[in-house]
C-alpha cells in the first residue's frame, strides 16, 4: 500500500507545476466549489494508475489543482465510499496521497440526513465530533510509522480553531450553521425510522455515509480537519418522507453557494 501511494504521488507530481497546501473533498452535489478555484491542472481519477474511481452520480471524479485566493489547493471533485465496494485501506489512499503532496489542512463536505429535531432541510452543520458506525477502520492492518502512530489520539478530530472561525463567518453572512456530531453508516440504503431514532439516541445530530474514514486517515497523519454537512433530508419523527438520491443532490446544489462562501472565506483566514 505504501508503494502504491508513493507511485500515485510520483505520477501526479509529473502532471502539476505547483504542489498544494490545502486539500478539499467535495461530496454529493457539492462539486461547484471548483468554480472558485483558479484551475491549473485537472486529472481524471481513471487516468491516475492505482487511484480509486467514483461510481456515484453527482461525483465527477477529478483531482483539481489550482488556487483559492493565495492558497494552492487540491480538490477531489467526487469521493469514495465503503458501499461502493472499496476496502477501508483503499478509502484512505486519496488523503494519504494529498498528505504526501504537501497539504497542511483538510476540508471535507458532505450531504447527510438530520436527526436533530432543531434542524431543517437546507441547514449547514459544522461537524465537531463523530461516531463511527462503519464495520471497520482505515487504520486496521499493519501500521507504517512513516504515516502515523499505531494508536492516534482522537480527542479533537475536528480542529476547534477552524470551527470557531467558521461559526463567525456563518453568523456574519446570515448563514444557518449548527454545530453537531456526525454518525457514519455503511449505506447505501437510507435509514429506517428506528435507525434514525437509534442514531439520535446515541448522541448524533446527523447521519451520512462518508467523511469519517477520510478524517481518521488525516488525523493519523497529523492533518488538522474541518468538515461540514448540508442537511438534505430529515430523520426526525413526523418529518420522515420518501427520499431519492436526486432529492439529496437537488438540496445540496441549492445550498451550495452558501457552503462555497463559507469555505472560501475560511480558507482565506489561514
Amino acid at each position: 500500500m505504501l508503494k502504491k501511494i508513493k507511485s500515485i504521488v510520483e505520477f501526479i507530481e509529473t502532471k502539476v507545476d505547483t504542489l498544494p497546501e490545502l486539500g478539499i473533498i467535495l461530496g454529493t452535489g457539492l462539486g461547484g466549489l471548483v468554480s472558485e478555484i483558479e484551475v491549473k491542472t485537472s486529472i481524471l481519477y481513471e487516468d491516475i494508475p492505482g487511484f480509486p474511481v467514483s461510481t456515484v452520480d453527482g461525483h465527477s471524479g477529478r483531482l483539481i489543482f489550482g488556487k483559492i485566493g493565495s492558497k494552492n489547493v487540491v480538490a477531489m471533485q467526487g469521493r469514495f465510499h465503503y458501499y461502493e465496494g472499496y476496502t477501508f485501506q483503499e478509502l484512505a489512499i486519496p488523503v494519504r496521497v494529498m498528505k504526501f503532496l504537501g497539504i497542511k489542512h483538510l476540508f471535507v463536505s458532505n450531504a447527510c440526513g438530520g436527526v436533530n429535531p432543531n434542524f431543517e432541510i437546507g441547514d449547514l452543520m459544522i461537524i465537531d465530533d463523530h461516531v463511527n458506525l462503519l464495520p471497520g477502520n482505515p487504520l486496521i492492518g499493519q501500521n507504517y510509522n512513516k504515516l502515523g502512530p499505531r494508536f492516534p489520539d482522537m480527542s479533537e478530530p475536528y480542529d476547534s480553531e477552524l470551527i470557531e472561525k467558521a461559526i463567525k463567518i456563518a453568523a456574519d453572512n446570515d448563514i444557518t450553521a449548527h454545530t453537531g456530531t456526525y454518525a457514519v453508516v455503511s449505506g447505501p440504503c437510507l435509514e429506517t425510522p428506528a435507525e434514525y431514532r437509534y442514531i439520535f439516541n446515541i448522541g448524533a445530530d446527523a447521519v451520512g455515509m462518508s467523511t469519517v474514514p477520510e478524517v481518521i486517515t488525516a488525523r493519523h497523519m497529523g492533518i488538522p480537519c474541518f468538515a461540514i454537512s448540508v442537511i438534505t433530508d430529515l430523520g426526525v419523527p413526523g418529518k420522515i418522507v420518501l427520499v431519492t438520491h436526486e432529492d439529496v443532490q437537488h438540496v445540496a446544489e441549492e445550498i451550495e453557494p452558501k457552503l462555497t462562501l463559507l469555505i472560501k472565506e475560511l480558507i482565506g483566514t489561514l
